[in-house]
């Protein structure tokens, strides 16, 4: 029941106008949201392109800003990673993403750590212009997954919450190297 109301209570709050905003490709997305007790910051928001088209405007919400991946990974806070669509993409493609995005940035993928991405994968739908996808973690239930602006359920585990997130801010991060500046603060 708690997930569901995290879930429901990130798309409520990126309906809502803000008072303050960040915008990147005709995406806004608060400067803040509340998820639960915390007041988390949008860290940095970025724009996912695939050869020259446009896919998703993301942003990456931490209780602090960071710079540092590392840093960020560490930290035993909650933290917000929202996907905005561009563009209409397919499941598959979402799914092999996923995959790419964790053998390129994670270590050492446990059986545990594979089985979470293939509850994720099994989790994606096609994602229409305009829907949005989020990811937020919290240290004591794991991480709520939305997909197409609907709760899917969460998965447990820092080691899930720490390997989705380096999907973008890794050491290869699949949206690519300016995406991965942007997200983290940088210009």
């Amino acid at each position: 029941m708690k997930r569901i109301f995290c879930a429901a209570l990130l798309l409520i709050l990126l309906c809502l106008s803000p008072a303050q905003a960040a915008e990147l490709a005709g995406v806004t997305l608060p400067d803040t949201v509340e998820v639960g007790a915390h007041k988390l910051v949008l860290n940095g928001i970025a724009l996912r392109e695939k050869f020259v088209f446009d896919v998703y405007v993301a942003g990456l919400y931490l209780t602090e800003k960071s710079g540092d991946p590392e840093a960020i990974q560490r930290k035993e806070t909650p933290r917000m990673m929202v996907m905005h669509f561009v563009r209409d993409v397919g499941a598959k493609a979402i799914r092999e993403a996923w995959i790419d995005g964790l053998e390129a940035n994670v270590e050492t993928i446990t059986p545990e750590l594979r089985d979470k991405f293939d509850q994720l994968n099994d989790m994606m739908t096609d994602i229409k212009d305009g829907q949005e996808m989020g990811f937020t973690y919290d240290p004591a239930t794991g991480t709520d997954v939305m997909v197409a602006g609907q709760p899917k359920g969460g998965i447990p585990g820092k080691d899930f919450a720490d390997a989705i997130l380096a999907t973008w801010i890794g050491p290869k991060p699949g949206p690519g190297k300016t995406f991965k500046k942007q997200i983290l603060g940088e210009k």
